[in-house]
């Protein structure tokens, strides 16, 4: 049993380490282009349009598009993992909102997951009879 709550629990942290993995990725990409939507304005006097942070519908399923299938399953799995940490953060800045949230979710499903394993009781390996040992 010990072994399943450690395997559980190294595939949550692992999903939730990848989905943050890819948030960071995004990150700074959106960054790099924002950059580049700023100095295209200073020098051409072309429109900013940045991403929006909570995208429509239609803007969702071209992002699912974008993605491929790995990556909404990860960013579907991490959802799920995260559900529980995302209303204790009130925050505007978009690290920190995906941050301390990925935090608590690795404290919990790495750490106390873990320890739980090693607290279960182990199965004993038995060598026959006790005047045999």
């Amino acid at each position: 049993m010990g072994s399943f709550v450690r395997l559980v629990a190294i595939l949550a942290s692992g999903i939730v380490l990848l989905g943050f993995a890819f948030f960071a990725v995004d990150e700074m990409e959106r960054g790099s282009q924002t950059q580049q939507n700023l100095i295209d304005r200073e020098t051409k006097g072309a429109e900013y349009d940045p991403a929006p942070i909570a995208p429509t519908p239609g803007q969702e399923a071209a992002r699912e598009r974008v993605n491929g299938s790995f990556r909404e399953l990860v960013d579907d799995a991490n959802d799920v993992l995260l559900d529980p940490f995302t209303n204790l953060v009130d925050s505007d800045d978009r690290w920190v909102s995906h941050g301390v949230p990925a935090i608590l979710a690795l404290l919990l499903y790495g750490f106390c997951l873990g320890m739980l394993a090693n607290m279960l009781p182990k199965e004993r390996e038995t060598h026959g009879d006790w005047r045999t040992a």
